[in-house]
């Protein structure tokens, strides 16, 4: 019918499925251990409920917008899955501008599950020893890295106000775990650890060293061992 407005959310179990999909991948690489590595986790899933709670469950940040904007809201059709999109309202609503949005999250996750997967492998393999060669030579926690690359995916894919704000909250919450860890390692293997640490960044390298970050053979690392 003409002018039939199309509703394309009150997917729940999608919302569920897509929520517990995501949270055992990232339980998979960082596996919490003491209170404060389960509360920051906590704050991970607590973004992922919101995320996929308005990306299929109900679109809050839509609602809202239409009502405080009201026919200043660009849309005709708001509740769609492409015009509920907020990045793809900004650049005009175009097929081009959802692919290039889509393209460049997909970039950042794959970026940030490598360097999960990475990490982990690194970590594993070194079981209990001080890791500064591979990834962890160009960043000292680079599974975080990785963690906040697939936020950062998840924030271009598809934005709300609730997930906005989480992120930092997020962020703050393994910066200051980072630390925590890094006084444990520095009680561990004292002088070798704070060397490495005064001459490694935490997160992010310099971006002339992105590539080589990204490309890491570890495998070939952990034979050299």
């Amino acid at each position: 019918m003409h002018g039939e407005v199309e509703y394309a959310y009150g997917m729940w179990v999608v919302a569920a499925f897509n929520v517990g999909i995501f949270l055992f991948f990232i339980l998979s690489f960082l596996k919490p251990r003491g209170g404060q590595e389960w509360r920051s986790m906590g704050v991970v899933a607590a973004f992922l409920v919101a995320l996929f709670a308005e990306m299929y469950g109900f679109p809050l940040t839509i609602y809202l917008l239409t009502g405080w904007l009201g026919d200043a809201y660009p849309v005709l059709q708001p509740y769609g899955h492409k015009f509920g999109h907020l990045w793809v309202v900004v650049f005009g609503g175009s097929t081009l501008a959802w692919v290039m949005v889509m393209g460049l999250s997909l970039v950042f996750m794959i970026m940030g599950y490598m360097l999960l997967s990475d990490g982990w492998t690194q970590i594993h393999a070194a079981r209990g020893k001080l890791v500064t060669d591979g990834i962890y030579a160009y960043a000292r926690h680079p599974q975080y890295t990785g963690l906040f690359l697939v936020i950062i995916g998840f924030l271009v894919q598809w934005p709300t106000l609730l997930t906005v704000l989480m992120a930092p909250i997020m962020l703050y919450a393994y910066v200051h775990l980072a630390k925590i860890e890094e006084r444990r390692a520095e009680a561990e293997f004292g002088e070798a650890y704070t060397e490495y640490a005064r001459k490694t960044p935490a997160f992010f390298p310099p971006l002339n060293q992105w590539k080589a970050f990204l490309t890491v053979d570890v495998e070939d690392e952990e034979e050299k061992r």
